[in-house]
This record gives C-alpha cells, sequence and structure tokens, in this order.
C-alpha cells in the first residue's frame, strides 16, 4: 500500500510534548484523530530521529519525526437498487427526498446502503465525477438521520455552477426542526463559529479559536410545553451546523443523540430535523427553482403527540 511521508522538526515551543499529542496538533487540518495517530506509531510508521518509539515519548527541541500515513482504502462502490424520492430530474440535475437512516455517501465501515449506492443504479454513468468515486455527484450533505432535499448533479458542469452558487450564498435551504425548551426569541441570528471539538473529534462545537464562520437564521413557527417547532435557514453550511447552533443556545433539536438527549414521544432515533425548501438556479437553464418536501410520518407525528400535551 502507498503512504505520504510528512517530515516534521520538534521547535523550542513543543519541546516536553507527548508524541502522540504533538502530532494531533500537526495533522489538525486532515481531522487525524489521536487513537490514529496512536495506531501508526504502533505500527512503526512514526520514527523520531529515526528510531521507533511509544506514543507517550517526551520530545526535545531539534528533533525529527518521520511520519508514514498509508493511503486511504478506496474499494468499488457497487450500484444497489435502492428506492429514491425523487422530487426532480433532468439530464442535470436530481433532487432527492433523503428519508431517516440514509447516509449520503459511502465511508470506511459503510461501503454500501447509501445514496450514492441508490444514485449510481438509477443515473448509471450520469453523475459528476469532481468529487470522486466515493462521492459522485454530491454537491452538499445532510446527516444520516436528518431527512428532506438535497440536490445532486448529474454532470461536471452542473456541478461547479452549483458549488459556485453554494459558495456564494445562493443556494437557499430551509429546515424545520423540533427542538427542546421553550426558545425565548419568536426570531433570531445565531453567528458563531464551528470546528472540531476539542476532545472529541467525532462531534463539532462552536470553537471560536480554530472554527469557520457560520450562521444560521431560525424563526419560531409554533411552542408546546416543553417544546418548540421553528424554522431555519442556513446562511453558511457547516458540518451538524444547526444542531451544533441550537445546542450551542440551549435548544438542542429533539431526539439528537449527538448533542442533546433521547426523546421518548419520538418512534424514530435521530434528531427532529427536516430540510423542507430548497431554491436554486438551474446550473444550465438558469431558471429559479424552488423545491419542497412535505414534513415525513416521524416529524408529523411528533407534532401530534405534543399537542396532546
Amino acid at each position: 500500500m502507498s503512504s505520504k511521508t510528512k517530515t516534521i522538526t520538534v521547535n523550542e515551543s513543543d519541546e516536553g510534548k507527548r508524541l502522540d499529542a504533538f502530532l494531533v496538533s500537526q495533522f489538525e487540518s486532515e481531522s487525524i484523530t489521536r487513537s490514529y495517530i496512536q495506531k501508526l506509531i504502533g505500527q512503526g510508521l512514526v520514527k523520531v530521529d529515526g528510531a521507533e518509539v511509544k506514543s507517550g515519548f517526551k520530545l526535545k527541541s531539534g528533533m525529527s519525526i518521520e511520519v508514514n500515513i498509508p493511503e486511504p482504502y478506496t474499494p468499488k462502490i457497487e450500484s444497489q437498487d435502492i428506492p429514491l424520492d425523487i422530487v426532480f430530474e433532468d439530464d442535470d440535475i436530481i433532487v432527492i427526498n433523503k428519508p431517516k437512516d440514509l447516509v449520503v455517501h459511502p465511508a470506511a465501515g459503510n461501503w454500501e446502503g447509501t445514496l450514492v449506492n441508490a444514485l449510481l443504479y438509477h443515473c448509471k454513468d450520469s453523475l459528476s465525477d469532481i468529487n470522486g468515486v466515493i462521492r459522485p455527484g454530491i454537491v452538499h450533505r445532510i446527516d444520516k438521520d436528518t431527512t428532506g432535499l438535497l440536490v445532486v448533479a448529474k454532470n461536471n458542469i452542473a456541478h461547479l455552477k452549483l458549488s459556485t452558487q453554494l459558495k456564494q450564498h445562493q443556494i437557499q435551504r430551509i429546515y424545520e426542526a423540533i427542538v427542546d425548551g421553550k426558545v425565548k426569541d419568536d426570531s433570531g441570528r445565531i453567528s458563531a463559529p464551528i470546528g472540531r471539538h476539542p476532545t472529541n473529534r467525532k462531534k463539532m462545537a462552536v470553537n471560536i479559536k480554530n472554527g469557520r464562520p457560520a450562521v444560521t437564521h431560525y424563526k419560531v413557527i409554533e411552542y408546546y410545553k416543553g417544546y418548540t417547532h421553528i424554522q431555519l435557514e442556513l446562511e453558511t453550511g457547516r458540518t451538524h451546523q444547526i444542531r451544533v447552533h441550537m445546542a450551542s443556545i440551549g435548544h438542542p433539536v429533539t431526539g439528537d443523540l449527538v448533542y442533546g438527549k433521547a426523546c421518548k414521544l419520538m418512534d424514530t432515533e435521530g434528531q427532529a430535523l427536516h430540510a423542507r425548501f430548497l431554491k436554486l438556479t438551474h446550473p444550465v437553464s438558469e431558471r429559479e427553482m424552488i423545491f419542497e418536501a412535505p414534513l415525513p410520518d416521524y416529524f408529523s407525528g411528533l407534532l401530534l403527540r405534543l399537542r396532546e400535551l
């Protein structure tokens, strides 16, 4: 297996640090975890001044660290006949209403049963290849347990133009959510940078020091006993943005097991979050298009139960 090698010289300010902790900070932009670094050290893929050492080795100024990171294994992604709720499709784009419990694209340990596997079956070779074999056609994502709309590019021209619209905030994405507690203001704007959680690399967090700018607008739809039904619009599109932002103001999305807590009133697992409206300019015809995905049964059912409280 091929690998990439990185050589790092220890500065005076880093003297005395543990090898594994130091390397995590050096590879922060690549989101490499401490456990993965420790695995590399254990496999002899990290050497300090040419010698293999342990994870807790204390560094000294001037030492040279050589890190060999194996290139990730990329398997062939197979097409699968998985039903799709297609809202719109032409030669350039396909708009999908994604259900709960469906991952958007394959990743390590989860190479099958994703939206990409379904798209490969439905679209055959008609998907953009800009994002490689793992994410063909994928312009933006929504989480596994978030339902609703996303647009997929069927060719590279469409992909590039849609990506430009995203970067320039020209694609409007409006969500609905049920959140824990009574949101104080009828509407508001949350502006707080989001980055990797400082200790749990699988989570995101409001991160003032290392986060990227993130803005979410919200508006209350209806209040319930202990809960609030709200509409949210993304100004930016950071990973887990709505979930992190709502948790940061004390109102995590109901049922969110990562940033909040389970909800006994829900008949499914995962957060009550639905991408309801999507507004974009068609990448080829340049006509404005607006799509809507009605609230799914799990969401509507929860609202009914909340009204009975």
